[in-house]
């Protein structure tokens, strides 16, 4: 089990993320995406594990598809769905040849769907909530300390925060009762 670190805000993570947007760019020139930095990276002043999280959006399965075929060609290995409906996980080597910036989560979304939703719901209330980014920072370090090797754990004590936060931007009880599902840990 890889510990769980998180760190002060890094200006570089923006940086990064601008060299992979760029490699996608390219990469999926030919497909009708939109590329998002989300995730705890993507918020100025926010502690954060060192770990990219990027969104490819697309709008339906068969672009979906052609994006996974894509990846396929530099070296991702598509994960599948893991669980959550309308995102697609990949996963790399960290020798790949193509892939020159930090490491990262990447995900091709279906625009609209759930997961999606709620990513960018958090990341945009943090990024207008300075009181947020202080609540949201001294939860992640509190967590990483009390569980440096239980990744479950660590995201079932952030699921509350996180559901107040959907709840202050609107999201529906039906789409903030299936973030729980997949967030808290099973008792």
């Amino acid at each position: 089990m890889r510990k769980i670190i998180v760190e002060p805000y890094n200006p570089n993570w923006k940086t990064e993320f601008e060299k992979a947007r760029k490699f996608y760019e390219e990469l999926l020139v030919e497909v009708n995406t939109k590329i998002e930095h989300v995730g705890s990276t993507s918020v100025e002043g926010l502690w954060a594990k060192p770990i990219l999280d990027i969104a490819i959006i697309v709008k339906n399965e068969e672009d979906s598809l052609k994006v996974i075929k894509l990846f396929a060609s530099v070296g991702y290995k598509h994960r599948g769905d893991l669980g959550i409906k309308g995102r697609e996980a990949f996963k790399y080597e960290k020798d790949n040849p193509h892939i020159n910036w930090m490491e990262h989560h990447l995900y091709v979304c279906i625009d609209g769907c759930v997961n999606l939703r709620n990513n960018l719901l958090v990341r945009n209330h943090l990024r207008k909530n300075k009181e947020a980014v202080k609540a949201y920072s001294d939860i992640k370090r509190k967590l990483a300390k009390e569980y440096p090797n239980d990744i479950e754990s660590y995201i079932d004590g952030k699921t509350d925060l996180l559901i107040s936060f959907l709840k202050a931007e609107g999201m529906n009880a039906d789409e903030l009762n299936s973030i729980k599902a997949i967030n808290k840990k099973d008792k």
